[in-house]
């Protein structure tokens, strides 16, 4: 961190860093980072709000991430700044996800409007995961699918290793509800080796039970190891598969 009469980073860039300890799951000390360099006035472009929100739905505090997102967007917007406004209104559906989707998929909406407007694939990447997970949860699997494809083949191709879980638990979910079982377990299973992942959605973990619940104990543990041993570009190329196989099986029960 930074002192004070120390140069400060621009914008508030200071609390995205902290994003760091989310990839391991220490999501409180986020908090406490962000909050942090909040009480030192420098978030000109509410950036550092942005994380503390992302920070607080990730530990399962839903009420202050919504109350953290209060006038994020507005902050964002008068910047003219549309990589700010684009993560602030991915932080803004992600924080209201649960309480109001509707509210949310209008944020992500205009978010990812953004975002092609400007070329910004790392904010349309994020918005199109947490479109996802609404989807899965709220809407229509099949739209979900798209949604993961692209995320997948988005961070696949930037060798953004470390985001990939969370697509792969999305469509854990799908497969499950599915009775795929047995894919479901290896996907889940990977998805599961990120912290942030298992943060992010936390219905991965009832998913993980029911797939355990579903298949024989010999089985389940076969594909359990499957799935953690699986190289990126195994896994990756199974996922595909298997969302191909999925969309199918859905597109032919409508």
């Amino acid at each position: 961190a930074t002192s004070e009469g120390a140069s400060a980073l621009p914008f508030g860039l200071e609390g995205l860093a902290g994003g760091v300890y989310l990839m391991v799951g220490q999501t409180e000390r986020t908090i406490k980072w962000c909050r942090g360099f909040l009480e030192r006035g420098h978030d000109t472009h509410g950036l550092t709000k942005t994380a503390l929100t992302n920070a607080l739905v990730f530990s399962g505090r839903h009420d202050e991430a919504i109350s953290t997102a209060d006038g994020m967007v507005e902050t964002a917007e008068a910047t003219g700044n549309p990589w700010a406004l684009s993560y602030a209104l991915f932080s803004y559906g992600l924080a209201y996800g649960d309480a109001d989707p509707d509210r949310a998929r209008q944020a992500l909406r205009r978010g990812l409007a953004t975002t092609a407007c400007s070329g910004n694939r790392f904010n349309a990447s994020h918005m199109a995961n947490v479109a996802s997970a609404l989807e899965v949860k709220h809407g229509d699997p099949l739209v979900a699918l798209d949604y993961i494809t692209l995320v997948i083949r988005s961070y696949y191709d930037a060798g953004s290793v470390a985001f990939l879980h969370s697509p792969m638990a999305n469509l854990a979910l799908i497969l499950d509800r599915l009775a795929r079982f047995e894919a479901a377990a290896v996907i889940a299973t990977y998805a599961a080796r990120s912290p942030l992942a298992v943060a992010a959605l936390p219905e991965l973990s009832t998913t993980i039970a029911h797939v355990r619940d579903n298949l024989d104990a010999q089985t389940y543990q076969s594909l359990v190891r499957q799935g953690e041993t699986m190289a990126l570009a195994s896994i990756v190329a199974y996922v595909y598969e298997q969302i191909d196989q999925a969309r199918t099986e859905l597109e032919q029960a409508k």
